[in-house]
């Protein structure tokens, strides 16, 4: 990814979706550091830690909004100005939510997808870096992604175990809407030491699948990766 990051840098939504979704249900079977929540403003992830943050949500008519911040990487003042990062935003955008997240100081960096491809507001010249590649390295087109999100999910169950097979199976499930039982085992297996200190519920990780829309069934209008 290029710092500041460029819309370039980010894979189609429905791929970022089935990535993120996979970490949130992992998340949701161990005790760990990231707190993933659904509602109606997408899926979001705060990292315990205060690291960083981030949002996202698939739209009807083929949209999507990605959110964040990174602690360390968002610069979110050019000077003593805050950054404008909804300048040019769309209609379509939750504008009571982002505006509320905006006076908070929340952002590091807004992208918006529509008509097929990413859009964000100008940066300021100079600035350094909007964290999207701390916070979401694992966002980035290609396979690079996969292995971000192994490290990510090794790094938090302590397994040396090389789970790439088993998320990409799980990735490929969860675009397709066929995640049951059986795929959020073999995902847990691959990246859950059964020897740690912690409890493994497979039960609350499917559960959050179901809530996530990643089983066969209805996704409340969200776009599916053909």
């Amino acid at each position: 990814m290029h710092r500041p990051s460029v819309p370039g840098d980010l894979d189609r939504p429905e791929r970022l979706w089935a990535r993120a979704a996979t970490l949130a249900v992992v998340a949701a079977a161990v005790d760990d550091w990231d707190e993933f929540s659904w509602g109606k403003h997408g899926l979001e992830c705060w990292n315990g830690g205060g690291s960083y943050w981030w949002r996202l949500k698939l739209y009807d008519g083929g949209r999507a909004l990605l959110c964040g911040q990174d602690s360390d990487g968002s610069y979110t003042h050019s000077g003593d100005r805050q950054i404008d990062f909804l300048a040019g935003g769309p209609e379509w955008l939750p504008w009571e939510q982002l505006n509320d997240d905006a006076r908070g100081n929340l952002f590091g960096f807004v992208y918006w997808w529509q008509d097929g491809a990413w859009a964000r507001a100008p940066y300021p010249e100079k600035l350094p870096d909007d964290g999207l590649e701390m916070a979401m390295s694992w966002a980035a087109p290609g396979e690079a992604s996969i292995g971000r999100i192994v490290d990510d999910l090794v790094a938090r169950t302590e397994t040396e175990v090389d789970a790439a097979d088993a998320v990409r199976a799980f990735i490929a499930a969860a675009e397709a809407r066929t995640v049951g039982a059986p795929e959020v085992a073999a995902l847990l297996d691959a990246v859950c030491d059964k020897d740690s200190w912690y409890e493994v519920r497979p039960e609350a990780a499917l559960a959050f699948a179901e809530t996530l829309g990643l089983t066969s069934g209805d996704r409340g209008g969200l776009a599916v990766a053909s």
